[in-house]
């Protein structure tokens, strides 16, 4: 398997398709990992993803907790209780995300080559040649573009990327400053009662993290901001520079808005920001790419090992392009409460008072977190579709249960069997009481896909995830 693109979502999607076995090439076009810090933390489903697979004590132990709540910046507490086992916000910064994520993929075999830039490829009936920029040749059964907003797979894909393009552009950068940081918090809290995208705080070893709107919108936001630009746009947004100096990396981006009009073409497929763009209001971005993977990389390796029923594949397709329709939705909505314009202002007003409303609120927080999504895998219990938050168990808690990304038969009763799935689906008998069903069948992602007691409707249901039985 090839992925093109090594950051959090390809090295993701690595460390999935070697928990089945799957041998897998990450080739990044970049030589060095990127010192630019785009996104800050994880939500709550990344969270239980990273619980899921044993990650989560690594992420801990280098990020901060947040409380969640808010919406377009507007803050609420949160509802309580909330359907997780994790409800905070995971302050990170990506590097340290894309840190993990590879160290993950490469302890579990992956191979990642880095300064290869993927320029062509070509597939067949049988698998997927793809081009490097030295001409080197690769050829693999399914390749998978994780490459990033200006994807060269999807390009090369001719796969149509629909949307509104950027209206409104902002510079960020990691710097020092000369201010005291009691003037910095004071500065900020006042542009912030209209700016609410502009933002100057301290990011740690004696660093800050400084967004701030540019004057107009570039043709070629891969070309980095001067120094002087943002100390020019400080001074007209802010009315002081702060002094800032010796910056540890600049960059731009703007609020463009696009999705892929498809997400499988043939044995190529997109993810993560190869699939979508949005602007970063929410923080959803590396998160939305995070559960895109986790989606796709058991049916991809269903596929390879050769027991993936019909259509499990497109599922992929079907699932997750609504779900990223979605989140472009939010954060269009966003973006426009976040605007000084009178009419999203008096919207932003009216939608604070919504927001005192316990159900409104909930239902932001689970949009935003994602733990909201529900995939149509057929009528029935409340549960189907759903992910299954960390119950706990009398002999310790489900995530811990699969960290293998295998399937999972969890049963109350101890009366039913996977026996001809085995070698796909684990079979826990135990009870909790936080979970008032008989037992449930869960993906390799966590989402439900059986609820019930009868064996025979078990064995009717398996297939349609875990192809034909074996034995």
């Amino acid at each position: 398997m090839v992925i093109a693109g090594g950051g959090p979502t390809g090295c993701m999607l690595a460390g999935e398709l070697r928990l089945h076995g799957v041998r897998t090439l990450v080739v990044e076009r970049d030589a060095e990992p990127t010192r630019d810090v785009r996104a800050l933390g994880l939500h709550v489903r990344s969270i239980e993803i990273m619980d899921q697979r044993g990650l989560l004590d690594r992420f801990l132990a280098l990020g901060r907790r947040y409380p969640l709540g808010g919406f377009a910046g507007i803050s609420k507490p949160p509802p309580d209780p909330l359907d997780t086992a994790h409800p905070y916000v995971l302050g990170i910064p990506q590097t340290a995300t894309d840190r993990l994520l590879a160290e993950r993929a490469t302890e579990l075999g992956a191979e990642i080559r880095r300064g290869c830039a993927l320029v062509g490829l070509d597939q067949d009936d049988s698998g997927v040649t793809a081009e490097l920029a030295d001409g080197t040749q690769l050829r693999s059964r399914y390749l998978v573009g994780c490459d990033g907003g200006r994807s060269a797979v999807r390009r090369l894909l001719g796969v149509g990327f629909p949307g509104e393009p950027a209206r409104r552009e902002w510079l960020t950068g990691e710097m020092e400053l000369t201010a005291p940081p009691d003037e910095v918090a004071a500065v900020v809290t006042a542009v912030r009662e209209t700016q609410k995208g502009f933002g100057v705080g301290p990011s740690g070893a004696g660093l800050y993290r400084v967004v701030v709107p540019a004057e107009g919108v570039t043709e070629d936001r891969s070309i980095a901001p001067t120094l002087e630009e943002v100390r020019q746009r400080l001074r007209i947004v802010a009315g002081t520079d702060f002094g800032v100096h010796t910056p540890r990396w600049l960059s731009r981006f703007g609020d463009a808005t696009r999705l892929a009009e498809r997400y499988r073409t043939g044995r190529v497929l997109l993810a993560g920001d190869a699939a979508h763009v949005h602007p970063p209001t929410g923080g959803q971005g590396l998160n939305l790419g995070i559960q895109d993977v986790v989606n796709l990389g058991w049916k991809l390796a269903a596929e390879v090992d050769g027991w993936a029923p019909d259509g499990l594949l497109d599922s992929y397709h079907t699932e997750r392009h609504p779900v990223a329709a979605d989140v472009l939705d939010t954060t269009r909505a966003q973006a426009e409460l976040l605007s000084t314009e009178p009419g999203p202002q008096a919207v932003r007003r009216l939608v604070a008072e919504l927001m005192d409303l316990e159900e409104v609120n909930r239902y932001l927080v689970e949009k935003v977190t994602a733990i909201g999504v529900r995939y149509d895998v057929g009528a029935g219990h409340d549960l189907l579709g759903r992910r299954l938050r960390d119950v706990r168990l009398t002999r310790g808690r489900l995530y811990e249960l699969m960290h293998r990304g295998r399937g999972l038969l969890l049963d109350r009763t101890g009366r039913l069997s996977v026996a001809g799935w085995a070698d796909r689906v684990d079979h826990v008998v135990d009870v909790s009481g936080e979970l008032d069903v008989p037992a449930v069948l869960l993906r390799p992602d966590g989402h439900v896909v059986w609820v019930g007691d009868d064996q025979a409707a078990l064995r009717d249901r398996l297939p349609a995830w875990f192809g034909a039985p074996v034995g």
